[in-house]
């Protein structure tokens, strides 16, 4: 019954962490974003390197586009989002010129640390109600094991309770 809760609570977490990942993809690499990550007008994020690519590449692709002598990186010029097709024009800092989206490098950052420390061994399983409660009684009414604060203030207020421990001893 415990490793069901604790395999409840690690799944959503784990499947939060997959969700918060998949945000912080790139477009174009296909990797988590590295630093620095650019915003483009449209919102869309990119890394500044795959940015740059993608400006090169449309720069060698369309000889028409008009170019300043020889336009490079760090002159001007125009691309178009990867994302949602939105043309984006820069400035005569070229890529250099796009805003850095400090927030998505620091959630990032908040994210590698998170996923590679190493996860919290519980001795006891924690209550789906009160995250932070351990489940150290089990209701004879319902014959389901929970925590102190479900039978003070929960579904189990009205319940005859025994410590777990009992009710364990008394199973075996």
């Amino acid at each position: 019954m415990s490793a069901s809760l604790n395999y409840k609570s690690f799944s959503k977490e784990q499947q939060t962490m997959d969700n918060l990942e998949k945000q912080l993809i790139c477009p174009i690499c296909l990797e988590m974003f590295t630093k620095p990550v650019v915003i483009l007008p449209c919102q869309h994020n990119l890394c500044r390197k795959c940015a740059s690519d993608i400006f090169q590449q449309e720069q060698a692709s369309n000889p028409y586009l008009p170019t300043r002598g020889g336009t490079t990186v760090a002159s001007g010029g125009r691309f178009r989002c990867p994302s949602c097709r939105h043309e984006v024009v820069l400035d005569r800092h070229g890529i250099y010129g796009l805003q850095r989206n400090l927030l998505v490098e620091n959630i990032i950052d908040i994210y590698k640390q998170e996923s590679t420390r190493p996860e919290k061994k519980s001795d006891q399983p924690r209550c789906e109600e009160h995250e932070e409660e351990r489940i150290n009684i089990y209701c004879l009414n319902c014959e389901v094991p929970t925590c102190s604060l479900c039978k003070i203030f929960g579904a189990h207020k009205d319940c005859q309770v025994a410590p777990l421990t009992h009710v364990f001893q008394r199973q075996k």
